[in-house]
């Protein structure tokens, strides 16, 4: 691996909590900090990382499942914790998060480019039931990596960002069998299907099929739900509609369903699909 490598570590994804690594062998960013500080210390420090090598955290939105680690690391550690003033506000009114945010607030306005260290920064809105929530497309080098997780209903800017990405996180949060056969009660399952809630397996399958385009190398599939979900589920049914529109898993793109509480392995993430053994 290059010093200069963009890497790519998948700490925890799914509603008990979500945090990602991006950035090289020596420095980089976390995308929302929703499990212990404890515990992302211990994955950074697998990486041969630590604290001091983070440069900033990106928040996509004010729930406790993508925070609940802020104030720790943003008033105990330093860190300055990145997001919009929407975002923010939300982020002082959460009861998940016990150190409020003061001296470690940095605030963007979002839709407009911004750079931190060697990444630059664009952000796009979400359709969810929070304060605010923005997806991200972080650019290094030659290499575009995009986020959007807890996707109620797409919209043109987040599509337009997918047919320019090369790197993909994206929410198949859920079977939408399996969450009407469920044990949810009626409310919670209308508001994950909401244009307001979360994503399902066959509208992600749908999307990346109707945006996909060359340059996309890597594909994960995130914030997959532990009752309403299953790795093997989602995999086969983004596939099925990939290969409906003649793009084939392993050979045109390469497609992961990410771990919902174990962290995942480092990619490295370039011009080449990634294989996996």
């Amino acid at each position: 691996m290059e010093l200069n490598s963009l890497i790519f570590r998948c700490f925890a994804s799914g509603s008990s909590g979500n945090c990602y690594y991006l950035g090289t062998p020596h420095t980089g960013l976390l995308i929302d900090a929703g499990i212990s500080a404890r515990t992302i210390q211990r994955n950074l420090r697998e990486m041969g990382l630590d604290f001091h090598n983070i440069i900033g955290v990106l928040v996509t939105h004010d729930h406790a499942d993508h925070i609940r680690a802020v104030g720790t690391l943003g008033e105990r550690i330093h860190i300055p914790i990145y997001s919009t003033k929407e975002i923010h506000e939300g982020i002082d009114h959460n009861y998940g998060v016990m150190e409020k945010l003061r001296t470690s607030r940095r605030f963007f306005e979002p839709e407009t480019e911004w750079k931190l260290f060697d990444f630059t920064i664009n952000t796009f809105h979400i359709s969810h039931d929070s304060t605010d929530c923005v997806g991200y497309v972080i650019d290094y080098r030659d290499q575009r990596f995009m986020i959007a997780t807890d996707c109620g209903e797409p919209n043109d800017k987040m599509c337009a960002y997918m047919r320019t990405a090369n790197h993909l996180v994206i929410e198949a949060n859920h079977d939408e069998q399996m969450l009407l056969n469920g044990p949810y009660p009626t409310y919670l399952k209308e508001r994950i299907l909401s244009p307001k809630g979360h994503q399902s397996n066959r509208t992600c399958g749908q999307l990346l099929r109707d945006n996909f385009h060359n340059g996309l190398r890597n594909v994960f599939l995130c914030h997959l739900s532990k009752e309403n979900n299953d790795p093997n589920v989602a995999l086969q049914t983004v596939s099925e509609i990939l290969e409906d529109g003649n793009i084939i898993p392993g050979q045109d793109l390469f497609l992961k369903a990410l771990d919902r509480v174990t962290p995942g392995p480092i990619y490295t993430l370039d011009n080449d699909i990634i294989t996996e053994y």
